[in-house]
């Protein structure tokens, strides 16, 4: 099953669960433990993923963990809404960390939002691999160059 326009926006990343909660959140929370808690919690907000879109080209090279992304932007609304999806637990919820920040966004707001900033705040990368790290990366390129696309 493909995904549905409103999969898309029904994606509460972005919209019901908001940067601010997740920078609260960190904040509120002792120590890593609890924050990588915090994270694959945030992971079991990402809507299902369809099967048939776990394809070559949905995937996301220069992750350690398997990771599929889709997209769909809203001509109705000017916004670029997102889903991904991966086989690793911590990666689910990073990748909801990155959906906080850039889902639901206008392609030129998306690109401008600088997700580097958001990582140092909340010191992930002191915090996760670099295999980790380098996928993070990856997942954030893909989506720039899907909002590029649209900006152009």
């Amino acid at each position: 099953m493909t995904a549905s326009k409103q999969q898309f926006l029904d994606n509460p990343l972005g919209s019901e669960t908001t940067l601010d909660d997740v920078l609260d959140a960190f904040e509120l929370l002792d120590d890593w433990e609890e924050r990588y808690a915090y994270i694959i919690d945030l992971s079991k907000q990402l809507p299902a993923f369809p099967d048939d879109e776990r394809i070559e080209e949905n995937y996301v090279h220069g992750c350690q963990s398997q990771v599929w992304l889709i997209d769909h932007f809203d001509e109705d609304s000017g916004r670029l809404y997102l889903l991904i999806d991966s086989d690793a637990m911590i990666v689910r919820g990073l990748a909801a960390i990155i959906l906080v920040a850039l889902n639901g966004k206008a392609p030129r707001d998306l690109l401008t939002t600088d997700v580097d900033e958001l990582f140092e705040q909340l010191d992930l990368f002191r915090h996760i691999s670099p295999t980790r790290g380098n996928g993070l990366r990856a997942m954030v390129g893909k989506i720039r160059d899907i909002a590029a696309r649209q900006a152009a």
